[in-house]
């Protein structure tokens, strides 16, 4: 629920910043963060100092609705008695907002209180909901007047002066369109105060709750005609009428497809059919019948009751196939299972030219920049050309090998994984960016390799440096892995599907065409005979290697701070400031600075350190993932089938904040004004998957799509079958499948 909420405000903004105080380094050193919020001021808000008529509440008018943060004590603000909040709305004709299981869309109204130490607020005791029919969907909701009661637990300790209250509510209201609305609200209630004032209202809505009957008794068994019910024991006024049926649990039934109903004497049974892209299943089922009422005005007040389920759900139906039109290298296998010649050999073929590509990537240029240097280093020596040459192609295939063996490994072990896997764990990305900055310390000169390591082991390392292109070529692999996906993604999605023997065939061949071209230079002295002679610009090269370095790291920073948060980046801000105190103080052999720094960098790695890795409960790559204009809204099976039941096309963008090819597309094709004017004239609704932490659903809808990486691009038009769009974008290409679905 929280991505559908987070989808719907991409459309309008965030209407409140949060600020970092400068205390945020000091607090980060002794393991806590500090953080100042900015309440809104659009929000209207009202204090109750004293026990007056003020106490009427906290009120703000929003563009559809009329809010009020209600309180009722009619025995006095004080521990052990009967407290209660409520926040009310008021809608505008025809508008309505929806109940704790939305159905087939929209929202529920959520309450974020913020109370002294010790004061508890309960949940929403929410009154029944009315059916709200929408073409072949329906909602469960409410409109006209509606309040929302909470009760309120005081600590037997709580002695203040006076109760202050704040609530942060928000909610999706709807008519035909749907716009997301929140409000601020504060009280101030004085100790022993009376608080009575919208009694009527508070017993109006206790009233309206569903109430539970002890004679009741239901039975509910499901099976692959839908879930079927038989209540008893229901009120005698009720018999021979039409019911509804609200389950407390979402994504289980259809509801609205046509059910049916009947009274057997007391006994009313039903029928309801199945939700037909289900994702919940249940050994009990709470749920809330109500008579079906006119559709104005308050609605009946419910039974509530709760039963086990018998039976076994049935699995969900399989998704529709899905037309790619980019060519897709055929399947090396043929009915039998068998892989078959030729498709192993297009496959192979087309992860090796693949690989070749790989090397114009960006994520790659940094580690090719090292190995211009080693160039440099072997001058004309032609044995040492060739064999750093094949030292580095083992680096890169046994890598690609290995890589490919650790993502069969985890198929085999039932694991949903995609290639570029690695990059979405957050101690991976700041791992390789600590790398990085150490490398940059390097050729920047702040440290030698010999003054930092024995001297045995530099020593070896001079005297082999055929290790040296061999982990080099280790390391390409790692920061290249990503982007593969742009040119590789149907050969990569294929090959996990194959047995382990071709698929390792497919990931050899990709590592062979990343390598191919330095293999080649390396073997044909006329490319080494053009590189420039050794020389003192050789010292002035390296430090300036040591700035695409710093880039590369500051590229994996931003990338950690869409999978962690702010606390995440300085806390790793601060052990990589200690770690280049060691590295220097090292390199300068002044004792006593290295044993102090080292002291420094241990006692941030034990007090910062779990912060770098600890993802954020909200991750910053999904407000990230939304456009600043707000076209684009956070992606979920439920928002994509919404929008293509109102009939709407969908656009669907499935990206990562690591993803090079990704971040191109989204700032020369995605955000182009003459797409989104095509968009918009073609009623595209635009949906982002953010791939940067792994998202088990978005790897399900990859895998759907014959795909293990991103970005990956696919467009959905009601009627038609999905159609895939080329990984690397063009403005024509895009306006050019918008204005097709303009033609529908």
């Amino acid at each position: 629920m929280k991505q559908r909420w987070l989808a719907c405000l991409a459309q309008h903004g965030r209407r409140w910043v949060r600020t970092l105080g400068l205390t945020m380094a000091a607090a980060l050193l002794t393991g806590g963060a500090a953080a100042l919020e900015v309440l809104p001021s659009r929000n209207p808000s009202a204090a109750v100092a004293g026990a007056s008529a003020d106490l009427a509440g906290a009120s703000a008018r929003t563009e559809h609705a009329q809010v009020a943060l209600l309180a009722h004590a009619p025995q006095g603000v004080a521990p052990g008695r009967p407290l209660w909040l409520g926040l009310q709305l008021q809608h505008e004709p025809g508008w309505h907002t929806y109940w704790h299981n939305p159905g087939d869309s929209g929202l529920p109204i959520e309450l974020q209180w913020t109370l002294p130490d010790g004061v508890q607020a309960g949940p929403i005791q929410w009154p029944t909901p009315r059916k709200f029919p929408i073409g072949e969907l329906a909602n469960y909701g409410f409109d006209g007047t509606v309040l929302l009661p909470v009760p309120l637990t005081l600590p037997s300790t709580w002695r203040a002066e006076a109760l202050p209250v704040r609530l942060h509510a928000t909610w999706l209201i709807c008519r035909q369109e749907c716009v997301p609305e929140e409000a601020t609200l504060q009280l101030t209630l004085p100790a022993g105060a009376v608080v009575g004032e919208h009694a009527a209202a508070f017993e109006a809505a206790w009233a309206a709750a569903p109430r539970a009957l002890p004679g009741a008794r239901a039975a509910l068994r499901v099976d692959d005609a839908g879930l079927h019910l038989e209540v008893a024991g229901l009120p005698g006024d009720w018999q021979g009428r039409t019911l509804e049926f609200f389950p407390e649990t979402g994504n289980l039934i259809a509801p609205g497809a046509p059910w049916t109903q009947r009274w057997d004497g007391p006994v009313w049974r039903a029928s309801v059919p199945l939700h037909p892209y289900r994702t919940e299943t249940a050994t009990r089922l709470a749920f809330v019948l109500a008579l079906a009422d006119a559709g104005h005005g308050p609605a009946p007040a419910g039974v509530r009751l709760d039963s086990a389920v018998q039976g076994t759900w049935p699995a969900p139906p399989a998704p529709a196939p899905l037309v790619a039109t980019t060519p897709v290298p055929p399947t090396p296998a043929d009915a039998t299972g068998e892989v078959t010649a030729l498709g192993l050999a297009l496959a192979v073929l087309g992860a090796l030219v693949g690989g070749m590509i790989l090397n114009l990537m960006p994520c790659v240029f940094p580690v090719l920049a090292i190995k211009v240097m080693a160039f440099q280093a072997h001058g004309a020596d032609a044995r040492a050309h060739r064999l750093g040459g094949l030292a580095y192609t083992a680096g890169v295939v046994l890598s690609f090998v290995a890589l490919g063996a650790a993502l069969l490994a985890l198929r085999s072990a039932g694991e949903a994984v995609g290639w570029g896997f690695q990059l979405q764990n957050p101690w991976v990305v700041a791992g390789l960016a600590t790398l990085f900055l150490v490398i940059a310390l390097n050729l920047a000169g702040v440290y030698e390799v010999g003054a930092l390591a024995p001297r045995g082991l530099a020593s070896l390392q001079l005297r082999h440096p055929l290790g040296d292109a061999f982990l080099t070529g280790v390391l390409a692999s790692v920061v290249a892995s990503p982007c593969t996906a742009p040119f590789m993604g149907a050969s990569l999605g294929l090959a996990v599907t194959l047995p382990g023997p071709a698929a390792l065939a497919v990931f050899a061949s990709l590592g062979l065409g990343m390598a191919l071209p330095y293999l080649a230079a390396s073997w044909w002295p006329a490319l080494a005979h053009r590189l420039p002679r050794p020389g003192p610009w050789m010292q002035t090269l390296r430090q300036a290697l040591a700035f695409p370095m710093l880039a590369a790291a500051v590229w994996l920073l931003w990338v950690l701070g869409q999978q962690t948060s702010v606390h995440g980046l300085a806390a790793l801000l601060l052990l990589w400031l200690a770690l280049a105190w060691v590295l220097w103080a090292w390199a300068r052999r002044a004792r006593w600075l290295t044993a102090l720094g080292a002291l420094a960098l241990a006692a941030l790695a034990v007090s910062l350190g779990p912060h770098v890795g600890r993802e954020a409960a909200t991750p910053a790559a999904a407000g990230a993932a939304q456009q600043a204009d707000g076209r684009w809204q956070a992606w979920s099976p439920q928002r994509q089938a919404e929008l293509l039941a109102a009939g709407r096309p969908v656009f669907v963008d499935f990206t990562a904040a690591w993803c090079v090819t990704c971040q191109v597309n989204k700032a020369t094709v995605l955000s182009d004004t003459e797409v989104l004017r095509a968009a918009d004239a073609a009623n595209v609704a635009l949906l982002r998957a953010d791939w940067t932490r792994r998202d088990p659903t978005i790897t399900a809808a990859l895998a759907a799509l014959g795909r293990s990486g991103v970005p990956v691009y696919v467009l959905h038009v009601p009627g038609r079958a999905p159609q895939v769009l080329t990984e690397v974008l063009s403005v024509a290409e895009v306006r050019a499948a918008f204005d097709a679905a303009r033609q529908r």
